[in-house]
């Protein structure tokens, strides 16, 4: 029986989360655990603590990290060590030091840790990859992926450059912030085999990290339908908010829409695109799932969906990306099981 929750920090997903377990949930006790007093306030029904170790003496059976992500490992390590569950927000880490002692904690302590990549529970993209399985477009040659918005309009009523996306002491920048492409494309797509990157900053935002990723990659594929190569995009800096991932195959092109929340396919006796899948709204409704898959985790023999196995995948690639920037080079990555 979980009855006990924490919650650290209460920034926007912090508190998209706390309002989440509050209406799924009604009956379990949420804990928040802030740096520092001030800021918004604290629903009168939950409990708050200044200091980690009250924080652990509140005996939540789970945690869900949403500080920014340096300071996730370094957390994540005192919980685990009282066995208590995660879920963290993504990505895992700003970098792959301390993640290994985290596993060995989590194992020791019985610990389940799963990391916030939420984009696999979104349904548009569980039939992208459900239609891809099923062998329609044939074997799949190549991806194209692109996400992207202008950093100054993602959150309205805001200074941009004060966000985390804005700031690398704060994990910021286009390859940490917009991690889910790196993920999902794995996910669907198998291990990566080698990727060549450029990062670097082309606009002339007032932040002090990257605002472009630019990555061509090859990923090993899944039940024998690979090698296949890709390109992908993440940026800051265009004006059309845009997120696509095209699959093209010998037998037809499919693309899943991220915006609009569809699926659409060109099989070669057509003249355009042909939607087979619409979704609504989704945005909530993935992360609602993400965390119902989790509690069930916890509380019963199911799956869950986002280990942190994939967490530590996604941080890997990063590191090698970066390798690949600063180098010029193609980096081999060994697959992580």
């Amino acid at each position: 029986m979980i009855n006990k929750l924490l919650i650290v920090g209460l920034g926007s997903i912090g508190a998209r989360h706390a309002r989440m377990v509050k209406a799924l949930y009604p009956n379990i006790k949420i804990g928040i655990l802030r740096h520092c007093m001030g800021g918004a306030p604290v629903e009168s029904d939950n409990f708050e603590f200044f200091n980690i170790e009250d924080a652990i003496d509140f005996k939540p059976q789970i945690a869900i990290i949403a500080t920014p992500a340096p300071f996730h490992i370094s957390t994540a390590q005192l919980l685990a060590s009282s066995g208590i569950h995660l879920l963290i927000e993504k990505p895992l880490s700003d970098s792959m030091s301390q993640v290994e002692a985290l596993f060995d904690i989590a194992q020791k302590n019985q610990s389940i840790i799963t990391v916030g990549y939420n984009l696999r529970f979104l349904k548009s993209l569980e039939k992208f990859k459900s239609i891809l399985e099923s062998g329609v477009i044939g074997r799949i040659n190549s991806i194209h992926c692109s996400v992207g918005q202008y950093l100054p309009s993602w959150r309205p009523g805001t200074n941009y450059r004060d966000s985390v996306s804005a700031n690398l002491k704060l994990g910021g920048g286009a390859l940490l912030e917009l991690s889910h492409e790196l993920d999902y494309l794995i996910w669907i797509f198998g291990p990566v085999d080698w990727v060549q990157a450029f990062t670097g900053r082309q606009s002339n935002l007032e932040i002090d990290v990257e605002d472009s990723v630019h990555l061509i990659m090859q990923f090993m594929g899944r039940d024998g339908n690979g090698p296949i190569s890709a390109s992908v995009n993440l940026d800051f800096i265009r004006h059309d908010f845009t997120r696509f991932c095209i699959a093209i195959g010998t037998l037809a092109s499919l693309r899943w829409d991220g915006i609009n929340n569809k699926v659409e396919i060109w099989k070669s006796n057509l003249d355009g695109w042909e939607e087979i899948y619409k979704g609504g709204s989704e945005r909530d409704e993935s992360y609602e799932s993400q965390l119902s898959n989790f509690m069930d985790t916890i509380s019963s023999d199911h799956q869950v969906k986002a280990r942190l196995n994939n967490g530590i995948a996604a941080l890997s690639l990063i590191e090698k990306i970066r390798i690949s920037a600063k180098n010029g080079n193609r980096i081999y990555i060994v697959p992580n099981n």
